[in-house]
Formats: C-alpha cells, structure tokens, sequence
C-alpha cells in the first residue's frame, strides 16, 4: 500500500496534476507580471463607488468575493488600468445577473455609465443574445459562448490593448471589437449609452463587479498591465 500510494505522488507530481491553490500566483505568472486583484480573504485593494471603502454588504466565503444582494453596491478596484489582461472565475445564481465592467470613471452616477460590461449571467433568464453570459452587454454579442452549469464556476477574461478589446469565455473567445471605431460608435448610439456621454470614454479606469440583485461569486481575480 506505501508503494501504491508512493507511486501515485510521483505520478502528480511528474504530470502536475497538484491544484494550484485558489487566489494565488505560480512563479511562472508573476514572472511574466501578473499580479492579484483579490487575496481570497479580504476586500483589500477594493472600494466602493465614490466611496473610499467597499459597502459591508461585500463579504468573502469560502475564497469568493460575494455581495449581499438586497444591500450592496458596486465595488470597484482602487487602482486604475489601461490596457491590461484581466482573468477572473464567476459563479451565478439560478436566473442570476451580474457583471464586470473595466475602464470605469466616476464621471457618471453608476459604474455602468461609464465602463463597458462583461456580462455575467445564467441565460436561462431568455435575455437576447447581446445581453447574455459573455456580451458586451447590449453591444455586442457573444459568439459561440458555452456556459457552465448554474453553480459552476466559469472562467472569464478581458484583454484591451490599444483600443482592440476581446472577450473570453471558458477559454473560447466570444467578442471582439474596436473602442472608438464607426461600428462601436454606431452600436452605442442605438443603445441606451447614448445618454452618457462618458460611457467608454476612459483610456483608463477602475475595474467594478456588480451587485444586479442576484447571488454572484468571484474569484482567481487576476490582471496584467500590457501599456
């Protein structure tokens, strides 16, 4: 049995099958500059909208960062990016709606009226294919995104470098577009953002998850500045 289990070990470790504990960095990524966004035990690093500390609403559990959906607002990093690569793991609720928006100013009442949103969502709501798990929420859709089951975690990224933004879903991309092109441009003015006139505006800002209501999990948040 000792060398049973002796050869299991040998068989991990040769494959690296071992799991990298939940928000942590290899060597390997901080050498190639990536840095934590959440330590999986505090909302440090992270405050609230217009707001110097994040809401009490926001808790950790189980290493996620979570808000209390009847009370919370939108929490957002304290730090600003511009072009950067941002990998985050979502969890939603059943019927559940969220987001991550990026490049988020004060300018606006909400996070919303100024930063794009990736949208988090269980699609079993029937929301259309501009609003769904993946979109760049009411511009563009995303193509050929497979969502886990309700209560899994899916993996999500968001990499913006020099105007040209793409989104990532479970390890396929799903959108892709230009800021500040005629087709962006176009998009926006037939959307409810034509009212905010600082909606995508930002070369840099913060990054916001947000409370829509709903019980939302995040984790494994991650980013790298690419400017």
């Amino acid at each position: 049995m000792k060398a049973f289990a002796f050869g299991v070990v040998l068989a991990v470790l040769a494959t690296g099958a071992l799991a990298q504990p939940m928000n942590s960095l290899t060597p390997a990524e901080k050498g190639a500059g990536w840095s934590l966004l959440f330590d999986g035990a505090t909302t440090a690093g992270w405050r609230g909208f217009r707001a110097p500390a994040p809401d009490s609403g926001w808790h950790v559990t189980d290493g996620a960062l979570s808000p209390d959906p009847k009370t919370s607002k939108d929490i957002m990093t304290r730090e600003t990016f511009g072009d950067f690569e941002l990998a985050f793991e979502w969890k939603i609720s059943p019927r559940g709606n969220s987001g991550v928006m990026y490049r988020v100013t004060e300018d606006g009442e909400e996070t919303y009226w100024s930063g794009p949103e990736y949208q988090v969502l269980d699609n079993s709501r029937g929301e259309p294919p501009r609003q769904r798990a993946g979109a760049l929420y009411d511009l563009y859709e995303p193509a050929g995104a497979v969502t886990k089951p309700v209560g899994e975690y899916n993996q999500g990224r968001i990499v913006i470098r020099k105007g040209h933004v793409e989104h990532w879903l479970n390890g396929a991309k799903v959108v892709e577009y230009d800021l500040g092109s005629d087709d962006f441009k176009a998009r926006v003015n037939r959307s409810k953002f034509r009212a905010w006139p600082m909606f995508a505006q930002g070369a840099r800002g913060h990054i916001a998850l947000q409370n829509h209501g709903d019980d939302v999990a995040y984790r494994n948040i991650r980013i790298r500045r690419l400017d």
